[in-house]
């Protein structure tokens, strides 16, 4: 289960999912009490309406947000924004680069030189790629003889 939230919207996705996940708990006996002191349980015709509403309010609310957040994308898109994660400095992956494209030259496989030099298998396969663009025969083994392996 995930960790304790204080919003109902944030435990589930929609009221379906809510009344499924609470039935099978109170198959278990548990009775979920969120932080603000409610009990949300299905043992009365009362609670289960009372719940049912309130899930319905935490899935309404969690539409608005999504719409909101589309809308202000499309927004920020035909503003002629860029959209994503900024490029920046790999500084630890380009001080690696030299020593990670004559080991691939070598022969040597991703894993065993990500590895041997502790980075991870896709900043090895990021390097290799972004290398492989400016200058194609840098990360060719094949013009390199055979394979070799630890």
């Amino acid at each position: 289960m995930r960790s304790p939230d204080t919003e109902l919207s944030r435990w589930v996705c929609s009221t379906i999912d809510l009344l499924n996940a609470l039935r099978e708990l109170e198959s278990w006996k548990v009775c979920v009490i969120a932080m603000n002191g409610m009990a949300f349980d299905l043992s009365s015709p009362h609670r289960r309406m009372l719940t049912t509403f309130l899930s319905g309010i935490a899935e309404f609310e969690r539409n608005l947000i999504s719409e909101r957040l589309k809308s202000g994308l499309a927004a920020a898109k035909a503003r002629g924004k860029s959209l994503g994660r900024q490029t920046g400095q790999r500084p630890k992956s380009d001080r690696l680069a030299p020593k990670v494209l004559a080991l691939v030259a070598g022969g040597r496989s991703y894993r065993w030189i990500a590895h041997d030099l502790g980075i991870s298998k896709n900043t090895m396969t990021s390097i290799v790629q972004r290398y492989r663009l400016e200058d194609p025969k840098l990360c060719n083994p094949a013009s390199t003889g055979p394979r070799t392996y630890p």
